[in-house]
């Protein structure tokens, strides 16, 4: 119960000015302490011990936490001080300048730089090089003030990392530590402009009577941070796990708690990476950066289209180049479709960084508007170089490989596609088409195929033969005439 009113002009016969500030009477409850159990995959929580969760199904994922309970009620007298509500006319504004990472693709995804006192959250699978990551951009900002904790690793094992980068004489200062209490004060005594924290599941507060990586000790921690971050204009990058299911582990209410939220992604089988960015209050979320993998650290892949296309010179039947977009940046990916007579009783369908199920209602399009009997075939798809593409323009050239790998007839490696199909066999208009027909340009292609139903741009200023199409058929005939 929260009670307010006017401070009295006189205490105990002496004036005393409050300012024409309010005195508060808070009513407040003594604690003391009780257990309940609590979910560690969605937080949910049971007044006793569960062997399954109620709320997401998992098995033995209770853990006991120590919680406060309210017993008796006792008086609080303050004062309110400190800031005050302001309308929008009267506060000012301040311009912080953002902090370049020397890492360009890192850069992007947040938007030019990270912000002063922002809270970075960073997952990613295990062993994708989320910490490799941290680390170069930790050793390359040398003009900075930066402190690098790690829970995961001894001094020893990052120097031997860094080492293995090529960059063992940077300035950053390192300490491997798990404690909140002891990472705050060192942050305090050194005042870094940016803190690495690698990562968030291994520090432990003793306010909490939990283990690490528990969904008490994961908010409590991250809410501590955050205070600290806000208060002392320190950003903050956070290193964070992921559960089974691609989702950041721990509470959701940490994702809601940070400012930006970045997804580090890749297959561990090959050597390229993606970061996006999941949410940004500082920038867009279009935005992704490619890195591939070394043995000497992660290196920038300022034009991913000459990267993700292979460079064989003579044309191969089952394979087609897609005019692709992610987030706001275009380029080029190569589709490897392999169409084969099915071994066994029932036809296979495969594919690896394309959608299964839009895979089979391409297939079906075939069948029913097409006339091309594929029932009876095993269909196996690939994008080439690993990659994970939801952009539906890419229909169009996932067809025509399909079709190419059938029949067995090579589509010429200068040609590209960007086109959405629909159920009806018709090409559906795509969005950004002019980026798309500029880099395909850029990349010395000839020929691009672009639904006819995208108008508005000047075709003329492309030097590349632009083909509009409307159906499916007419580009088979086209290209298989």
């Amino acid at each position: 119960m929260l009670c307010c009113k006017k401070a009295d002009k006189q205490t105990s016969g002496k004036e005393s000015n409050f300012n024409g500030n309010f005195a508060v009477i808070i009513y407040f409850n003594m604690a003391s302490a009780k257990t309940i159990y609590t979910c560690q995959n969605c937080g949910a929580q049971s007044p006793k011990w569960l062997g399954k969760c109620t709320s997401c199904g998992e098995w033995n994922t209770y853990v006991e936490e120590i919680v406060a309970t309210k017993q008796t009620t006792g008086k609080l007298s303050v004062q309110i001080s400190g800031n005050q509500p302001l309308t929008l006319d009267k506060i000012e504004t301040v311009k912080n300048s953002r902090i370049s990472v020397g890492i360009e693709e890192f850069n992007r995804v947040l938007g030019g730089g990270i912000v002063p006192g922002s809270l970075i959250l960073l997952g990613g699978d295990p062993g994708i090089g989320k910490s490799t990551l941290a680390l170069q951009m930790a050793l390359g900002l040398n003009a900075k003030n930066i402190l690098y904790i790690s829970g995961e690793e001894s001094l020893q094992q990052i120097k031997l990392r860094a080492e293995r980068l090529s960059n063992n004489t940077s300035t950053c200062l390192f300490l491997s530590e798990t404690s909140l209490e002891n990472i705050l004060a060192h942050t305090e005594q050194v005042n870094p402009e940016l803190l690495i924290i690698d990562s968030i599941q291994t520090i432990s507060t003793e306010m909490i009577e939990s283990s690490p990586g528990s969904v008490g000790q994961v908010r409590e921690c991250t809410a501590a941070i955050l205070k600290f971050a806000k208060k002392n204009n320190v950003a903050v990058v956070l290193i964070g796990h992921i559960t089974k299911d691609g989702n950041l582990a721990g509470p959701k209410v940490l994702e809601h708690m940070v400012d930006t939220v970045l997804q580090f992604e890749g297959d561990t089988n090959y050597m390229y990476r993606i970061l996006r960015s999941n949410k940004n209050r500082f920038g867009s979320t279009n935005e992704l950066g490619i890195f591939e993998m070394r043995s000497d650290g992660l290196r920038e892949i300022t034009n991913p289209s000459e990267q993700l296309i292979s460079k064989v010179s003579h044309d191969v039947s089952g394979t087609a180049i897609a005019a692709t977009i992610e987030g706001v940046r275009p380029f080029l990916i190569e589709i490897q479709a392999l169409v084969s007579s099915a071994a066994y009783g029932t036809p296979q369908r495969s594919s690896t960084g394309f959608d299964l199920r839009r895979l089979n209602m391409l297939l079906a399009v075939l069948e029913k508007r097409a006339g091309f009997k594929l029932i009876a075939k095993d269909v196996f798809l690939n994008i080439a170089g690993g990659l994970k593409i939801s952009d539906p323009a890419t229909d169009l050239a996932v067809i025509c490989s399909i079709l190419s790998s059938n029949i067995d007839i090579a589509i010429n490696h200068k040609i590209c596609f960007a086109g959405e199909v629909g159920l009806t066999g018709e090409i559906r208009a795509v969005s950004r088409i002019e980026q798309r027909i500029a880099e395909a340009a850029k990349l010395g292609f000839s020929r691009i195929y672009v639904p006819s139903l995208n108008k508005g741009f000047d075709a003329k200023k492309f030097k590349i033969d632009i083909v509009k199409v409307s159906r499916v058929e007419e580009v088979f005939k086209t290209i298989f005439a």
